[in-house]
């Protein structure tokens, strides 16, 4: 039997138990006759499902045999069933649409509607709406179809072989420490980052990280400082722990503490993207780094660098970290490995401060647990080997050949006067805008076409944001940002030129 199959045996016996188990005056087989024909109508039983051997049902229900084989039979003859000689039973291929039977539910009054928080219909609030999946330019996915899924699964396979027993219990440790051991070397080589691997802490994702950090260091109604426009993730994170978020405008040097909207108090925490800020796309100017680091020692206030996608920088020398520019212990720095990697393999590390290594540990272990440990240490290796480095590489000439590709499917737009951010790195362009109704038009247009078009006024916490839009191209294919340029460059050109003609035909 395929193990599918036979998982479906092993809870129909129990569900039929739960079925059987009211009272009712029907005899019994009359009752295990209509459950099964019922489930056989509404799909609840597909097509080809494996039914339990009459022995089997008779013992787990605590009935006679006789009385299950006389509503097998009959479903039999009905055609609900077809037996086969030493196969079993199993669900006829009916030819009507199953999908559409009558539920035995249908008669009953609508579930009331759900009674979230205050903090959870914020946090729904800044979710949005699921569009669907499109390949063309959801930002922040890499290029999955680059993957070295072959050799990375051998490493899993042979790391899940040598799990020691100790890794299938509850661990405490911050992590696998191969892996923070690889991790720090990484950091410290390629990003400047001052920290040991007993300051690694290995988190499920980096938003799981920014969790954390805010729990750990900020109270209800506390000040966080973020950049504007920003992170929506970091922004929902936020908000939901009861923070105040301040938007502190970026510009062409970053995020400006000397713009702080005035009338709130010092902040607690400091979200900043300064290697590349996210969306726009500018790096942060040493001036404004310095004048960063001096705010958070004078306010007391924690800096929380997210380092998303540094890795991957073209024509210009890698920027050290935030973090190695001081020796204080107010910067926590936040790395991903779903950017450089693949985001379904929800790892993220924080390098954390002495004083804060042994708290977050402690509380990390408590709130969400270690998990993972035959992944950590196939990454491990995955880094310490080389491989890792072998595959930043390729993918940073793929997404410069890709930003290439983009720019040139958009010359048409360009021509005309579309402007996009410089792209010196990372995994997506911004598309600059002058009108939220045409950026609103393009989205919507994109949405029918396929083509992910993310509004740039959405990543501002006060409206109106500045229109745009954020194209990213890092996980879409060649042939499909050529088709999806193109489309956009000529939808652009429409709504443009349609404007320059309403404007300038006579009253």
């Amino acid at each position: 039997m395929e193990p599918v199959v036979a998982a479906r045996a092993d809870w129909l016996g129990e569900a039929l138990g739960l079925e059987l188990s009211g009272a009712s005056s029907l005899p019994l087989t009359r009752r295990l006759y209509r459950a099964l024909r019922s489930w056989v109508q509404s799909g609840r039983l597909a097509s080809g499902a494996r039914l339990p051997s009459s022995r089997r049902l008779a013992r787990e229900l605590g009935v006679g045999r006789n009385s299950v084989l006389d509503a097998i039979d009959q479903l039999v003859a009905e055609g609900f069933l077809e037996t086969r000689p030493g196969a079993g039973t199993d669900v006829a291929d009916l030819p009507f649409d199953r999908t559409a039977a009558p539920s035995e539910d249908s008669s009953r009054d609508p579930p009331p509607a759900a009674s979230l928080s205050a903090r959870g219909e914020r946090l729904l609030s800044l979710c949005g709406a699921s569009a669907g999946h499109h390949e063309a330019f959801p930002p922040g996915v890499p290029a999955l179809d680059r993957f070295p899924d072959e050799l990375w699964l051998r490493l899993l396979r042979r790391h899940q072989r040598r799990t020691p027993v100790a890794w299938l219990d509850y661990r405490a440790e911050g992590g696998v420490m191969a892996l923070r051991e690889a991790l720090c070397d990484y950091l410290r080589l390629s990003r400047s980052v001052r920290c040991r691997p007993e300051q690694v802490l290995v988190v499920q994702g980096a938003q799981q990280g920014f969790e954390l950090v805010a729990r750990m260091l900020g109270d209800p109604g506390d000040a966080v400082w973020i950049e504007e426009p920003g992170y929506g993730g970091v922004r929902a994170c936020f908000d939901a722990s009861g923070l105040a978020p301040v938007p502190v405008p970026v510009d062409d040097e970053g995020m400006n503490p000397a713009r702080v909207p005035a009338g709130h108090g010092a902040p607690r925490l400091i979200y900043v993207t300064p290697s590349h800020q996210y969306p726009c796309g500018v790096t942060m100017s040493l001036p404004r780094r310095l004048a960063l680091l001096e705010a958070a020692e004078r306010h007391g206030a924690w800096i929380v660098e997210d380092d998303y996608d540094s890795e991957f920088r073209y024509g210009q020398r890698p920027i050290a970290a935030l973090q190695g520019l001081t020796e204080s212990v107010r910067v926590i720095y936040v790395g991903t490995l779903s950017k450089v990697l693949y985001p379904g393999l929800r790892l993220g590390y924080l390098v954390l401060p002495e004083p804060l290594v042994e708290p977050f540990r402690r509380a990390n272990a408590r709130l969400h647990r270690e998990a993972q440990y035959p992944v950590q240490a196939a990454l491990g290796e995955f880094i310490a080997a080389g491989h890792f480095s072998r595959h930043v590489r390729r993918m940073r000439e793929c997404y410069r050949q890709r930003q290439a590709l983009l720019r040139r499917s958009l010359a048409p737009a360009v021509a005309r006067g579309l402007a996009l951010s410089e792209g010196q790195a990372g995994m997506h362009l911004v598309a600059w805008l002058d009108d939220p109704a045409l950026e609103a038009t393009l989205v919507a247009r994109g949405a029918t076409s396929g083509v992910t078009l993310s509004p740039l006024s959405d990543y501002y916490l006060e409206a109106p944001g500045h229109p745009g839009l954020v194209l990213g191209y890092a996980g879409t294919r060649d042939e499909e940002i050529l088709r999806a340029g193109r489309w956009l460059a000529e939808e652009w050109l429409s709504l443009v030129e349609g404007q320059e003609a309403s404007l300038s035909a006579p009253p």
